[in-house]
C-alpha cells in the first residue's frame, strides 16, 4: 500500500499548481513587456512595437487559455 497523498489529488494539486504558475508567468511578462519597455503605452502614430505587443499578447492569452481547457478537461472516458 502506497504511503503518503492518493495519487489523483497529487494529480489534481498538480494541475492547479501548474495552471497557476503559467498564468503568473504569463502575467509577468506581458506586465514586464507591457511596462517596462513601454510597449503598453500608446504614442501619438501607433508604433509596429506597439502592434506587435499587443498581437503577440492576444495570441499567448489564447495559447494560455487552451492550454487552461486541455488540462482541465473532463478524462472521464472510460479505457
Amino acid at each position: 500500500m502506497e504511503q503518503g497523498w492518493d495519487p489523483e489529488i497529487k494529480k489534481y494539486f498538480r494541475k492547479i499548481i501548474y495552471s497557476f504558475s503559467w498564468g503568473l508567468l504569463w502575467l509577468m511578462s506581458s506586465v514586464t513587456a507591457g511596462l517596462y519597455f513601454g510597449l503598453a503605452y500608446r504614442t501619438d502614430i501607433p508604433l509596429i512595437g506597439n502592434i506587435l505587443f499587443y498581437f503577440g499578447l492576444a495570441i499567448s492569452l489564447g495559447l494560455l487559455l487552451r492550454y487552461y481547457y486541455q488540462t482541465w478537461k473532463n478524462d472521464s472516458n472510460p479505457k
